[in-house]
């Protein structure tokens, strides 16, 4: 896998307003120094499948791509990753070749400013969906005419901290590192000059790092194929220490037992408030 792609514009049906437009490009494979780096870096185990949450890096510089294309109504300097929902039906391989395709849609105001989702896949050879991403960010104070009414869907519940399993320590450098292996060098999590002038009084973490390590402590038991939703909270600025949950619900050790979906959490161990909140399902 290269850094770049030379990336191919295909037409498809417009939503929400946006251009329709797709990005895609074909016959990606897998470096695998490159992935047992993301992997190291994140707590996986060193392993030819990739983790839900590498594909996330590979389509990232096509949602770049999309993003910073002339005719994008909102400037992607400045958005803000607010949630992230994939559905792996099985992972990728090194040495499989695959298909990336990205493309945005549901552009849609939002009480604090305008959202839009950036659509993801992995095809794998017989041109199956073997991994699907929907990446929600907000522009914040942006305000379109035209689009439609503000939908944040359910009822926000109040936060309480359940009893944690873990607590990590996070570091500038841990920024840094996500950085050079993901190509998501955004100053807010680099710079700390940058960072000041975007209201953040420190650098912030990576949001896909910080869920893609609650991902990596899920373990083995979230099996090949499941879904992994996350919601992003109040960023992670670094240093920093946040308290940690990956757990069956009502497993309090965070043991084995228990069935079904996995809870994630991370939050400020001193405040309550929450970083990020989400679930793993495994799938069949």
């Amino acid at each position: 896998m290269g850094s770049a792609y030379l990336a191919t514009l295909t037409a498809r049906r417009g939503r929400g307003g946006l251009e329709p437009v797709e990005l895609r490009v074909d016959d990606v494979t897998i470096d695998a120094e490159h992935l047992a780096a993301y992997q190291r870096l994140l707590g996986e185990p060193v392993a030819d499948a990739a983790p839900a949450g590498y594909p996330f890096i590979l389509a990232f510089p096509l949602m770049l791509g999309v993003m910073t294309r002339k005719g994008f109504p909102l400037r992607a300097l400045g958005l803000v990753h607010i949630a992230n929902h994939v559905v792996q039906n099985h992972p990728v391989r090194i040495g499989e070749s695959v298909g990336l395709r990205t493309w945005a849609e549901e552009l849609r105001a939002h009480r604090a400013g305008t959202q839009v989702e950036l659509v993801s896949q992995v095809l794998d050879a017989d041109g199956d969906v073997a991994w699907e991403q929907v990446s929600t960010f907000l522009a914040k104070g942006a305000r379109l005419d035209g689009l439609p009414a503000d939908d944040d869907g359910p009822a926000r519940t109040e936060f309480v901290p359940p009893v944690p399993t873990a607590q990590w320590r996070l570091e500038r450098a841990d920024a840094s590192r996500y950085a050079a292996v993901s190509g998501d060098r955004n100053p807010i999590h680099v710079h700390p000059l940058l960072a000041k002038a975007f209201g953040f009084p420190r650098t912030v973490a990576h949001g896909m790092y910080t869920a893609a390590r609650a991902l990596a402590a899920v373990g083995a038991e979230r099996g090949e194929a499941y879904t992994w939703d996350v919601a992003f909270a109040r960023p992670v600025l670094l240093p920093s220490t946040v308290a940690v949950r990956v757990a069956h619900p009502g497993d309090v050790a965070g043991s084995s037992g228990g069935s079904g979906r996995f809870e994630l959490a991370l939050w400020d161990p001193r405040s309550g408030k929450p970083h990020l909140t989400g679930h793993v399902t495994p799938i069949g």
